[in-house]
């Protein structure tokens, strides 16, 4: 569980510094095309840097959201069988009620 957290951390971290990046070169004082190449070769270079670990965070997430959903698939084949045990007890019940009814 610490190793998700951790995980979240780090990826929150990221998140922060490409977010000041981006915002810091927005809102300086300079023309829109030299803010946008400054932009660009910022998250090249931050890529570059941090190539290996975002390529982890990218398979250990595709690995959660697998697992997700499987484990979403398995509660709802527990939920539809549930649903369809309870349809056959509540026939099985009319059923045995249509028995001891006398016509």
């Amino acid at each position: 569980m610490s190793k998700n957290k951790s995980f979240a951390f780090g990826m929150g971290l990221i998140a922060g510094v490409i977010g000041g990046i981006i915002a810091g070169v927005l809102y300086a004082p300079k023309p829109g095309e030299e803010s946008r190449k400054e932009i660009k070769d910022a998250a090249c270079e931050l890529y570059e840097k941090h190539s290996p670990e975002i390529k982890k965070a990218k398979k250990q997430a595709l690995e959660n959201i697998d697992l997700m959903k499987y484990k979403l698939e398995r509660q709802l084949r527990k939920f539809n069988n549930m649903v369809k045990s309870k349809k056959m007890q509540k026939a099985k019940e009319l059923e045995t009620s249509d028995d001891n009814f006398e016509y």
